[in-house]
């Protein structure tokens, strides 16, 4: 059996190497005429190349070959089959053959034969809207005359698959139809249809292993990567119920808070400003974002066993498998190499204690988080405020024992830091010397964080520069013991134009006016300058004009100059207006009728650091005349009313930014005085004298108080509150109160005639104008005492700094009275709605806002319900 086995293998051997030797003696074919050309692949010759010839329909370069005419090449080789190589990866063609025409002795001539790829005409979309379509243009990045072949369709479609899953499409389809050009020879027209299908949203994200913390805890850091909106705020409620009476022991151990958050987490999901999309990066980092709540909550030994995330329809499910570990707590914290501050100080600011939990993120937030945490109240801040830049303070687990952790911090203080240049840039307009004057960080003093956070408050302030990009960049050497302080900023047109238009006392009347926040007089005599003002210093120039051409014209200018002489904080500002009201006659008419109004400001204000360097005190002189003659609504028919007054007032400003305060206040006082001209006037009966009598000079003195206050909720989402009040008191009984300079309280806080009695106008939305203001026989007299609070939750769209947009939600309450005796701050006029703040710089600060009132006015029957508001430069709040 054994020698019959032997003798099949070698006949099969012997029968196989006469086939190998038949198949390698290949007959090529030659072109007509020439005997054909047999080519043995076991034994290749070599061959001088005579001549090289090119068929097809494509343009051929002979150098895209690795041999020429001249060459000696094996025939087969390598040569040719690399040259083949190299004419496909070109991209060019989708037909390549070299065959040989003909031999002689020992001199081979070639053809190569090329047909050239498809050239791109044109290619357009379906199934798309007109902005996804030139989106998806820019990121495909086709062109005419590109070649088009399978690799190429194929990557459109996987750069448009993807554009519409980063939307939520994840089960979109795309199909690639390819056309002939009629006109272009070889030239193809794409059509992409984009069939989107439904949007995949995440429907359930299941944590599986949590035994000591709720899904709803761990969900909440996982801010881009939520369920789809739900709405069932009852769903199971029976078994919830039934398993509070079978657990009674459970829900005795949490905070009827943590319970409430726990029933409504799987049942109620609103998705508001973000859409429950998966993205995977987003994913990822949230992933990493559960991890660290755990690790906040104790639980430092946490991590994600395993996860999954699929697909079913139109739904995303995702599990998450974690192990919690052990929770911990810290028992003992040290401090080793601080020599500055005791460690019962520094444990002091730390404010971490024996037993409490273990939370990393605190320990590092309160440790060592100098440029982040504004309040200045961590271990870092201390050492940096006090000159020591190069401060570091590591905390180290020394000891892990059963749950509890021994930490360690060791401290390394470093020398003292001066600054040494201190510089800005990115200023294009503004002075450098207009930027420096504001900065409280001087060459050669200690370096202090404080003052660096402070000096970008007061320059963002200034309203000149983008709030979103100014930057500090501190540029130390710890080898001399300096710092270099470069302050980044981004200039931004501060220049603002406002236009409006208000229909009032029978009239429409129009009004313009253009403010230059950044002006420069000592510029203005200087052509090149004037680009297209003169600008740069800081200063400000405003004019304002409102008519409607012939019965109401009212023209006002004002000067600011923020630093008087250059050297100290003061600034001085002076302001003239003029107003005149008539029937439309000619001055020189019979009963022409006619208010005229001048008036006059001086206002000087300086900065003061006590309390704190926040606030500012300013002391104005204030004057105005009114002339009237044959006005029959005025206090007076005919005669002239003067008005002197000082004006002090003191504020305190630590907001963070001045188009969208993320947090910080406002506070506001002042009081305003004029002369008690009565009671220098004994003997005088004001009850028997005429209204031109009593008003010939006004006296009377105002307080108002208003207080601002805003605080982030989250990232940008901000919570303010407002409070404004102002009294108007008398000296003299007889006389009363003043008629001019009162409290105008609702609507839009637009006014065209606030000139005419210096009314003072308190927008309040939801409300008709003046309507929640003291009426007397139908006409609004004005109220000597208001109150008016306001709280707004503000989300902004876009930051940018060409266009800034924030949407919020408003509630407010508010009122006037005629007199103190009939004050009631706690029975107000109620409104809530919602708007949207547009700033453009050009502009200003637009608002539009729909308000509800809920209140009825008495004697004013549609004063309130719903109403639609515009404001300009915040006239509303």
């Amino acid at each position: 059996m054994k020698l019959k086995s032997w003798l099949v293998c070698i006949a099969m051997l012997f029968v196989s190497l006469c086939g190998l030797k038949s198949y390698a003696q290949i007959v090529v074919s030659s072109q007509d005429g020439v005997p054909p050309i047999e080519i043995d692949y076991l034994s290749p010759k070599k061959y001088e190349i005579g001549g090289i010839t090119s068929s097809g329909n494509a343009n051929f370069d002979q150098r895209m070959l690795n041999f020429g005419v001249g060459s000696v090449i094996e025939i087969p080789g390598d040569d040719i089959s690399k040259s083949i190589k190299r004419l496909w990866n070109s991209g060019y063609y989708e037909n390549i053959d070299i065959t040989i025409t003909n031999v002689v002795d020992n001199k081979v001539f070639l053809n190569v034969h090329l047909e050239e790829r498809a050239r791109l005409v044109a290619f357009g979309f379906k199934g798309t809207t007109k902005n996804e379509e030139n989106e998806i243009r820019e990121k495909i990045k086709l062109s005419q005359g590109n070649i088009v072949n399978d690799n190429m369709k194929q990557t459109c479609v996987n750069i448009i698959k993807d554009y519409y899953v980063e939307k939520g499409f994840y089960n979109c389809e795309v199909q690639v139809d390819e056309q002939q050009d009629p006109k272009v020879s070889r030239g193809v027209r794409l059509l992409f249809n984009v069939k989107k299908n439904k949007k995949v949203k995440i429907a359930r994200i299941n944590i599986i292993g949590n035994q000591e913390v709720s899904k709803a805890k761990l969900l909440k850091p996982m801010k881009e990567t939520k369920e789809k909106f739900k709405f069932q705020p009852f769903y199971k409620l029976d078994t919830a119920i039934a398993y509070c009476f079978k657990h009674k022991g459970y829900y005795q151990s949490k905070d009827i808070l943590e319970h409430m958050e726990e029933y409504f987490s799987d049942r109620v999901k609103l998705r508001i400003f973000k859409a429950s999309k998966f993205i995977e990066e987003s994913y990822e980092s949230n992933k990493v974002a559960m991890i660290n709540k755990y690790n906040e909550l104790g639980y430092r030994d946490a991590y994600i066993t395993k996860d999954s995330v699929y697909i079913k329809g139109n739904n995303i499910y995702i599990d998450i498998y974690v192990n919690e570990g052990h929770k911990y707590y810290f028992r003992n914290i040290s401090f080793v190499g601080n020599t500055k501050y005791s460690s019962s100080v520094l444990s002091k600011l730390l404010n971490i204690s024996k037993g409490d939990v273990y939370n990393q993120t605190q320990l590092m937030n309160n440790l060592n988080n100098p440029m982040q945490n504004d309040l200045g109240n961590d271990v870092s801040s201390l050492y940096m405020n006090d000159g020591y830049l190069f401060f570091t303070a590591t905390p180290v687990e020394v000891m892990i024992e059963n749950d509890s952790i021994d930490i360690e911090i060791r401290i390394r203080e470093g020398k003292q830091a001066r600054y040494n240049k201190v510089y800005v840039t990115g200023n294009t307009k503004t002075n450098d010397n207009v930027i420096m004057r504001e900065i409280t960080t001087i060459p050669g003093q200690l370096f202090n964080r404080a003052d660096i956070i402070r000096t970008q408050q007061v320059l963002l302030s200034l309203g000149y520069f983008n709030q979103e990009s100014m930057n500090v960049i501190p540029k130390p050497n710890e080898a001399d013991g300096t710092v270099d302080i470069e302050y980044v900023v981004e200039e931004s047109s501060s220049d603002q134009l406002s236009l409006s238009a208000g229909y009032g006392a029978g009239t429409f009347v129009i009004s313009a006016g253009i403010a230059f926040n950044n002006f420069s007089f000592k510029k203005f005599f200087k052509k090149e300058a004037w680009t297209p003002i003169p600008g740069g210093d800081g200063q400000r120039l405003a004019f304002n004009v409102s008519t409607n051409a012939k019965y109401y014209q009212n023209y006002s200018v004002s000067f600011t100059e923020p630093w008087l002489g250059g050297k100290k904080p003061i600034s001085l500002t002076a302001g003239l207006y003029y107003q005149v009201q008539t029937d439309g006659t000619k001055r020189n008419t019979a009963n022409h009728v006619e208010i005229r109004t001048i008036g006059a400001s001086l206002s000087i204000a300086r900065k003061v650091k006590w309390p704190d360097d926040y606030f500012q005190i300013s002391h104005t002189l204030s004057y105005q005349r009114y002339q009237v003659q044959n006005y029959n609504y005025f206090i007076f028919k005919t005669g002239y009313a003067n008005s002197l007054s000082y004006i002090f007032t003191i504020a305190r400003n630590s907001i963070s930014a001045p188009i969208y305060p993320r947090e910080g206040s406002e506070i506001m006082f002042s009081v305003q005085l004029t002369p008690p001209y009565s009671l220098f006037k004994k003997g005088v009966d004001y009850s028997t004298l005429s209204a031109q009598e009593k008003y010939k000079w006004l006296e009377f003195h105002k307080w108002k108080l208003n207080v601002s206050w805003y605080t982030r909720i989250v990232e940008n989402l901000v919570f303010f509150v407002r409070m404004k009040m102002g009294f108007m008191g008398c000296y003299n009984k007889s006389i009363g109160p003043s008629p001019f300079e009162r409290f105008y309280l609702g609507g839009d806080g637009l006014s065209t005639y606030t000139m005419m009695d210096a009314r003072e106008v308190i927008g309040m939305r939801g409300y008709d104008d003046y309507s929640l203001s003291p009426y007397v026989d139908g006409n609004e007299i004005g109220g000597t005492i208001y109150n008016k609070f306001t709280a707004e939750i503000r989300y902004p769209i876009t930051l940018n700094p060409s266009a800034t947009i924030y949407l919020l939600a408003f509630a407010e309450a508010g009122k006037a009275w005629l007199d103190k005796r009939q004050y009631s701050p706690f029975n107000m006029y109620k409104s809530a709605g919602v708007g949207v703040r547009i700033y453009l710089p050009m502009f200003g600060l637009l608002g539009f806002d729909w308000g509800y009132g809920f209140d009825e006015v008495p004697g004013l029957p549609n004063a309130n319900k719903g109403r639609f508001h515009i404001s300009i430069n915040q006239s509303i709040d």
